[in-house]
């Protein structure tokens, strides 16, 4: 970002913002019963934060490295339709979902929380840690949220793109 350039600037020029899951839409515990079924919890404040990007015109795209089939169900619950599960390359994931979007690099936010996440966040235009991200993590980025993943801090993102967009 140049010095005379703000994020609110920034924030005008996103058209894709791009989540990680654990860790960003959840608090990043994983949870299995005796018989190993996964559960996750998503913040009810994200969802409609992320409703509310998609009427501005903004697309949603998750990227993760791990597989669930409750990710799979949460993003059609919101009508979220680009999401990549099980990606070894954040980066390439987020490579070809800007060339099937035809987007460029500066139109795209991307939160995340840990390591995995930092090449793809070193490609987008802005990058955003969540309060509870790795050390690492919020000194490569942009901006750091106030909240932490799964405990509204995609909210917190959502409104403030949403407000510069207005």
């Amino acid at each position: 970002m140049s010095d005379t350039e703000s994020l609110n600037d920034r924030l005008c020029r996103v058209r894709l913002v791009v989540l990680d899951v654990d860790g960003v839409l959840t608090n990043g515990e994983l949870m299995f019963d005796s018989l190993g079924t996964e559960y996750k919890a998503f913040n009810v404040h994200d969802g409609y934060g992320l409703r509310k990007l998609l009427g501005a015109n903004v697309a949603i795209g998750i990227i993760t490295g791990r597989e669930s089939p409750i990710v799979a169900s949460r993003a059609r619950e919101l009508d979220i339709a680009h999401v990549i599960q099980g990606a070894s390359s954040k980066a390439e994931a987020l490579s070809r979902l800007l060339s099937e979007l035809n987007l460029s690099e500066e139109q795209t936010l991307f939160i995340g929380d840990d390591e995995p996440d930092l090449p793809a966040m070193k490609m987008a235009g802005i990058s955003v840690a969540v309060a509870n991200a790795v050390e690492v993590v919020k000194e490569n980025a942009d901006w750091v949220t106030v909240r932490s993943g799964g405990e509204g801090a995609v909210r917190e993102v959502c409104d403030r793109l949403y407000d510069a967009l207005a």
